[in-house]
């Protein structure tokens, strides 16, 4: 890849060695890496990242060990949401295991205790009649051909415009937008195989979306079941309700991911919440984010088709693609989140087959390179055996991560205003030009 001999090449530092010799923790290594002042690469098996033990020194005599402090230009800042420890592949919603959390309790009971710190057992959240109204009238507004992520961001323009105390900042005034925004979101898509489906779309009018929500948009039996009934017209199963509750608590938050700083900006500048959801569902959607689930919901379909993994591997690679589903930068073995999901999915008969597809995919990789299962192939799991859509893991993304974005929300608007404004460095031609002529 360089003309540089092999033994500079062979010169790699681990997390550990290059957090040593600079005198900061592993994460602040990481961090350096997300501030462009540290290069890193994937150590042989996919098992972490390596670092080049030249520029690690060169960063050391800069003086990099200072801890890295918050600043108007620096990408890394002070969060309680949530830890992730690449020493031990686990992460932490406000110091507690989020895989433990999942397993004990809902979404909504962990997005409440996200935003207050208080645990309220059953809590369900509900929309306003107004908001979802307004949502589901501009979603059914939307060409048929409209995706889930179309329609979760025109819902929440829409209720941002039918509530007139959105600009209302204070603590209690924010929790009460967010525990009305998730179901208003959720309420407005249409419910698939619902009678009235528009023969084109597969889907049911907005207008009559489903008889099973009550007119405020709530239901006794939480979040999960409402998202399950406009992802697909399959009836759910206890099983597979319990996948999808453990995977919209397990991804509320996940450190600073792209959306994620896109809200804390949206924030930093006192957008009101609605917007600052908005901000984080257009970077959402991004195919570098949260597309990735719809790429391994395709690649396992095709491994169903085709029989095995084999041919489809080796196809990706043949075209100089990544396999989907598989690998993550944060994490040196398994995504904590996926084996969660996998072995909730172990208890689902009907995801057997695409489950062992899954698998197929993770053995036959090995043989090339050892990556490990991520969240996106677990969603694609729950989605191929559920007969959801492809974009239905994106979806289910986007709800869950709504609860984090409200908590990363709160904490910036306790921040110094439009502290989020770095520096440009000016690379273009130098002033005195003429004027531009027709």
């Amino acid at each position: 890849m360089s003309d540089q001999p092999a033994a500079a090449e062979s010169r790699r530092l681990t997390t550990r060695e290059a957090a040593d010799r600079l005198g900061v923790k592993p994460e602040t290594v990481y961090a350096y890496v997300s501030r462009g002042q540290l290069g890193s690469r994937r150590a042989p098996g996919g098992r972490g990242s390596t670092f080049d033990a030249a520029e690690v020194e060169a960063l050391a005599a800069r003086g990099a060990r200072r801890e890295p402090q918050p600043s108007g230009a620096d990408l890394t800042f002070r969060t309680g949401v949530t830890l992730i420890d690449p020493d031990t592949d686990r992460y932490y919603y406000r110091g507690v295991d989020a895989t433990e959390l999942a397993g004990r309790y809902g979404y909504e009971e962990v997005a409440e205790w996200l935003w207050s710190g208080t645990l309220r057992p059953g809590v369900r959240f509900t929309a306003p009649p107004e908001a979802l109204a307004a949502g589901r009238r501009a979603v059914g507004a939307l060409p048929a051909h409209s995706t889930a992520m179309d329609r979760l961001r025109a819902a929440a323009v829409a209720a941002s415009a039918a509530d007139p105390l959105r600009f209302d900042l204070s603590t209690d005034a924010v929790l009460g937008t967010a525990r009305a925004l998730i179901p208003t979101l959720v309420g407005s898509l249409p419910v698939k195989g619902a009678p009235g489906q528009n023969s084109t779309a597969g889907e049911a009018s907005t207008d009559t979306a489903d008889s099973k929500d009550s007119a405020d948009g709530a239901d006794s039996a939480g979040l999960a079941p409402r998202l399950w009934r406009r992802l697909t017209a399959q009836a759910p199963d206890d099983g597979s309700l319990a996948v999808l509750e453990a995977a919209l608590v397990l991804l509320i938050d996940h450190d600073l991911a792209a959306s994620t700083l896109a809200t804390r900006v949206a924030a930093s500048a006192r957008a009101h919440p609605y917007a600052v959801v908005s901000a984080g569902l257009g970077a959402l959607e991004g195919p570098l984010h949260g597309a990735a689930s719809g790429l391994a919901h395709r690649m396992l379909a095709e491994v169903l088709e085709r029989g095995g993994a084999a041919p489809v591997v080796a196809d990706h690679l043949r075209a100089g693609r990544r396999v989907p589903g598989l690998g993550h930068r944060l994490y040196r073995g398994e995504d904590p989140r996926a084996a969660a999901l996998f072995a909730l999915l172990d208890r689902v008969p009907a995801a057997g087959p695409a489950l062992a597809a899954a698998r197929d995919v993770v053995t036959t990789t090995a043989r090339h390179t050892e990556l490990h299962a991520n969240v996106d192939l677990a969603l694609a799991v729950l989605s191929v055996s559920s007969g959801m859509r492809a974009e239905a893991g994106e979806a289910v993304f986007a709800v869950a991560r709504t609860a984090g974005w409200i908590a990363h929300a709160l904490e910036e608007y306790t921040e110094r205003p439009l502290r989020l404004r770095p520096s440009g460095q000016y690379n273009g031609p130098r002033p005195p030009k003429a004027l531009p002529l027709p």
